[in-house]
C-alpha cells in the first residue's frame, strides 16, 4: 500500500514528506495505523548525522501509537483494532538480556540503525521508487502506517486515548527510569538533572516519585524551568555551577547523590560537570546523546577512585518495556505520572521539520505528530 511518511534522503538535511510503499506485515509482523508519534531529539540526531544510520534513505520516528489494521502470520496476543504503543527497544523475551530482566539490552536492538527487519540486515518493509528505506528503530513513526516486529508493541486498553500515550514508547520510560533505575534514587535524595526536555522532565518526575527531597533542575530556558518545578522540580537554576552549590548547601558540604545527565546534545563537557556535582559513592547517569566521535573529557581519575563515583550509562532508563510501559500507563491513569502536560505543541505530517526547528529554539519541551 501507499503511505505518506516523513524521510530524510542525506545527512545532514531537514525532514521532508513523500509517499512511499509499504510492505504487508510477515511473520511475526503488525501493521498500524498511527495516531501519534512523538518528535525525540534522538529522530533530529540522525538528520544532523550525530547518530549515524546505516540506511539511506531513513524514515524517522521511533515514539508512537496506533491501532492495529492487519496481523502477520504466527502472530499471537493481537488483532486487528489492537491499540498499541510502540517500544523503540525491541524484547524478544528469549535472550540472555530478556531473561535477566534487561530487556532494553535485547539483542534484537542490534540493527536498530539499519532501518531492517531486526533478523535479517537485507530485508526491508518501506521503499521508495524501488528503493529500500530504513526505518527508525525498525518503527517509523514519522508514517501514516508502519510495518513493524511484534516485539516492539505493547498492547493498550482501548478505552484510553492513544494520543497522548506515545510518549511511553520513549521519552517517559528513558527518563523516569535514568531516575528510578539507572541513579538509584532513594528517599530523601538530592538530586540534580542537568537537561529538562522531553527525557528530563520525567527524571524530574521520576526522582519525585522514588522520593528525593531535593531535585534540582538545570535548564537555561524558563517556561522549562516552570514545568519543572509543577512536576516535582524543588529549585531550579539555568546553570550548573549555580546547581552544584545549592547541592552542596544543603548535604553538609558533600554535594548530591546523584546528576543525571539528559541535555539534549551531549558533550563531554557535560559529563565532567555534572561528575563534579555529586558526592563520595555518587552516581553520574549519562543519558542525553551527543555526537558519537564525542568522549567524555576532563573527569579525574584520582576523584574517580578516590571517592568510589559511578558513572553509569542509561539506554531506556534500563526499563523493561513489556513491564515498564504498563506500570507508566497505571501511574498516568491513577494521577501519579503527568503526560497530558508534557506535550507543548502539536504538528501535522508535514510539519516534522518545523518541529525540530521550534525544538531547536528552545520553543517546545516536547512536540508531537498528530495524524487524523
Amino acid at each position: 500500500m501507499k503511505t505518506r511518511t516523513a524521510i530524510v534522503r542525506a545527512i545532514p538535511s531537514p525532514y521532508e514528506v513523500v509517499e512511499l510503499d509499504l510492505d504487508s506485515p510477515g511473520a511475526g509482523e503488525l501493521m498500524v495505523k498511527m495516531v501519534s508519534a512523538g518528535l525525540c531529539h534522538s529522530d533530529d540526531h540522525l538528520a544532523t548525522g550525530d547518530m549515524p544510520m546505516a540506511t539511506l534513505p531513513f524514515a524517522g520516528g521511533h515514539e508512537g501509537a496506533g491501532v492495529v489494521v492487519e496481523v502477520g502470520n504466527g502472530v499471537k496476543g493481537f488483532t486487528e483494532g489492537d491499540h498499541v504503543v510502540f517500544s523503540f527497544l525491541p524484547a524478544c523475551g528469549h535472550c540472555r538480556w530478556c531473561a535477566s530482566g534487561m530487556q532494553n539490552l535485547c539483542d534484537l536492538g542490534a540493527n536498530l540503525l539499519v532501518g531492517s527487519r531486526f533478523d535479517d540486515p537485507t530485508s526491508f518493509r518501506l521503499h521508495l521508487d524501488g528503493q529500500s528505506v530504513g526505518q527508525m528503530a525498525g518503527l517509523s513513526t514519522f508514517s501514516e502506517y508502519t510495518t513493524v516486529d511484534v516485539n516492539s508493541a505493547v498492547k493498550v486498553p482501548k478505552e484510553v486515548p492513544l494520543e497522548t500515550l506515545c510518549l511511553l514508547g520513549c521519552g517517559v520510560g528513558t527518563g523516569w527510569g535514568s531516575a528510578v533505575n539507572s541513579a538509584e534514587v532513594q528517599v530523601g535524595d538530592t538530586v540534580i538533572v542537568m537537561g529538562v526536555g522531553g527525557i528530563g522532565i520525567n527524571a524530574v518526575q521520576g526522582a519525585a516519585h522514588a522520593g528525593a527531597s531535593h531535585i534540582i533542575a538545570v535548564e537555561p530556558v524558563p517556561f522549562k524551568r516552570e514545568l519543572a518545578e509543577k512536576l516535582g522540580a524543588t529549585e531550579s537554576f539555568d546553570d550548573i555551577a549555580a546547581a552544584a552549590d545549592f547541592a552542596r548547601s544543603v548535604t553538609n558540604g558533600q554535594g548530591a547523590d546523584s546528576a543525571i545527565v539528559t541535555v539534549g546534545v551531549t558533550t563531554g563537557e557535560h559529563v565532567a560537570a555534572a561528575f563534579a556535582t555529586i558526592r563520595k559513592g555518587g552516581i553520574c547517569v549519562v543519558t542525553g546523546i551527543g555526537n558519537f566521535a564525542e568522549t567524555a573529557t576532563n573527569i579525574p581519575l584520582m576523584d574517580l577512585t578516590l571517592s568510589q563515583k559511578r558513572i553509569q550509562g542509561s539506554l531506556y532508563g534500563q526499563c523493561n518495556p513489556s513491564r515498564d510501559i504498563p506500570r507508566q500507563l497505571a501511574l498516568y491513569l491513577n494521577g501519579n505520572l503527568k503526560l497530558d502536560e508534557l506535550i507543548t505543541a502539536r504538528y501535522t505530517l508535514d510539519q516534522v521539520a518545523q518541529g525540530y526547528q521550534d525544538m531547536k529554539a528552545g520553543k517546545n519541551l516536547r512536540g508531537i505528530i498528530t495524524f487524523s
